[in-house]
């Protein structure tokens, strides 16, 4: 199976912003174990190799804008490059060398532009602030071959009305482990999991 179809199956891309490698390291720890397999870091890439050597696990190295810092993930054991931005340098890189590539865009034109460019996944962000799981209607509806991935302070309780308004899978960080211990989070993981199957 490849890495679309993964996350295709899967559905919830948990998603960690932190800079403490031991905290994030933790929160990545408590996601696998409430059964979330693709995860995307946003901290320093020792916390990506440690990761990357754990069975089912896909590991995303998020805020990449250079190729430079691109190169830096896959040596790390990253199997996605996650970028806040779309622009063709990463593109060529990820076409070069084979590499997943998630770029993220805020508007359908842009999402058009990365679809053209044969992005097979799309994240749209921050979904949130563009108006949520009506902008994702809004956007699928005249465009339905696009593969959206929402993110950006998605509430838990909407994840599945994003599914139904046409999202490929949905990003998930703080809501799931912002404010909790461990064995909340892999209680909360667990449930979410539960809840789009």
């Amino acid at each position: 199976m490849n890495i679309f179809d993964i996350i295709k199956e899967e559905k919830i891309y948990g998603i960690i912003r932190e800079d403490d490698p031991e905290l994030s390291f933790e929160i990545a720890q408590a996601y696998i174990e409430g059964g979330i397999k693709l995860i995307e870091i946003n901290s320093p890439l020792e916390v990506t190799k440690k990761i990357s050597k754990i069975k089912n696990t896909i590991i995303a190295q998020g805020g990449v804008i250079t190729t430079t810092q691109a190169h830096k993930a896959l040596e790390a054991g990253a199997n996605i490059i996650s970028s806040p931005i779309f622009q063709t340098n990463l593109v060529r890189f990820a076409s070069c060398y084979k590499a997943f590539l998630i770029p993220s865009v805020t508007t359908s034109n842009e999402a058009y532009s990365a679809w053209r460019a044969r992005m097979p996944l799309i994240k749209i962000y921050p979904v949130s602030e563009m108006g949520g799981v009506g902008y994702i209607q809004d956007m699928v509806k005249p465009m339905p071959f696009l593969n959206l991935l929402p993110c950006g302070f998605v509430k838990i309780e909407e994840i599945n009305n994003y599914i139904k308004a046409g999202a490929i899978a949905v990003g998930v960080g703080r809501e799931l482990y912002g404010s909790k211990n461990y064995n909340e989070i892999v209680k909360t993981a667990k449930e979410i999991k539960k809840m789009v199957k």
